[in-house]
């Protein structure tokens, strides 16, 4: 079966460096434009390309030359003629591919470059940078938007080991503690019920922790995914109910829940957004002090449908607070403990927020505790 072979001439063609397709290009239209020319010089100046001459002698005076008009007589291409015209094509051919290296090299160098130092930036040393300075050309722009990805992915790397880490020390903690208690328990010579039951109420409350610990994991993770299904919602509604569940917790701790709850409504996850609602509250009523207030105001603006969640407690320092949005991070860039929390509920709020394109803000009450406000897009 024949084959034309032009598909695989396609492949060849694409098969070289971006350089060489450059001159391969340049030469073309180098060489058309010279034939271009000679043919517009035809057709504008065609006595170019012909040659005149003069008829000699005449009846009335014999030996003498007498003038006739020009005539024009076709130019004919000899062997020797045709030989100088490929000669003269061959040498613009080769000088236009000259040239067209050397100017498609000026035009590559720089993402040589660029392609070179990518390839020497990995996981270990993603603080390096392509640097690439000059004028504000496309390949100045794919440098700096190249140094903005390392940028994030450095940041993204760190915030992994980072959270890796807290995750498996949150782990092991309770898990140790478990093992202690179990070693205690059989070494007691002379176990009694009482004994046992204390150990076993323990553990089971470490367990607890453990459990908690994974479904706030889960949220996060689920929030940091995506959306999953979009619903109609009205924030009043889902912060009433959530008010509604958290009162008793509250009269527990000594904390007085305030409400001004009018229609918000949303286009959301479900879901997501009752979880949103969920860890605004607890970490309003969890770090807080006895006898302290929360307010929870939900409210429609030209911004669009806006939560915002407000409460007494400890002083935070105002630099500290965007630490608070972190995963384990509870003050500043310690983990501290505050009674069952893990200091995952900000980070998840603000997970579900960036998942919805809500603006969240965040800002230290002078007297203490927090001032958190979402707001959905309308």
């Amino acid at each position: 079966m024949l084959s034309l072979g032009y598909p695989g001439s396609v492949l060849g063609f694409r098969r070289l460096s971006l350089r060489a397709r450059m001159t391969l290009l340049y030469g073309a239209v180098i060489c058309a434009s010279a034939i271009a020319l000679l043919g517009v010089t035809q057709l504008l100046a065609p006595g170019l390309l012909e040659h005149g001459g003069q008829e000699a002698g005449g009846p009335d005076l014999t030996g003498a030359v007498t003038p006739r008009p020009l005539t024009r007589l076709p130019l004919t291409i000899g062997p020797s003629a045709f030989l100088s015209i490929a000669a003269a094509f061959a040498v613009i051919a080769m000088l236009s591919l000259g040239a067209g290296w050397l100017i498609a090299g000026r035009f590559v160098r720089p993402l040589r470059t660029i392609i070179t130092t990518a390839r020497d930036i990995s996981a270990s040393n993603l603080h390096r940078r392509l640097g690439v300075r000059g004028s504000r050309d496309e390949f100045t722009e794919l440098g700096e938007t190249l140094d903005d990805l390392f940028a994030r992915l450095e940041a993204s790397f760190q915030a992994q080991r980072h959270f890796i880490a807290n995750a498996s020390h949150e782990l092991r903690t309770p898990l140790t503690a478990g093992r202690a208690l179990l070693q205690v328990a059989l070494t007691d010579p002379e176990p009694t019920v009482e004994t046992l039951r204390a150990t076993c109420e323990e553990l089971v409350e470490l367990g607890g922790q453990q459990e908690r610990l994974i479904v706030a994991l889960l949220a996060l993770a689920s929030s940091q995914r995506g959306i999953g299904q979009l619903e109609c919602l009205d924030l009043a509604d889902i912060a009433g109910d959530a008010l509604l569940a958290r009162q008793e917790e509250a009269g527990r701790h000594g904390i007085h829940l305030r409400a001004a709850l009018a229609t918000a409504p949303v286009t959301g996850d479900p879901s997501l957004t009752e979880s949103l609602v969920a860890n605004l509250l607890d970490n309003a009523i969890r770090h807080n002090h006895p006898g302290g207030q929360a307010e929870i105001s939900t409210a429609l603006t030209t911004a669009g449908a806006t939560i915002t969640v407000s409460n007494t407690g400890t002083l935070v320092p105002s630099d500290a607070v965007q630490d608070l949005f972190q995963p384990f991070r509870q003050l500043g860039t310690q983990r501290t403990r505050h009674g069952t929390g893990h200091g995952l509920g900000l980070a998840i709020v603000r997970a579900i927020a960036d998942a919805h394109g809500a603006a969240l803000t965040a800002h230290a009450r002078p007297a203490g505790g927090l001032d958190i406000e979402v707001i959905f897009p309308a």
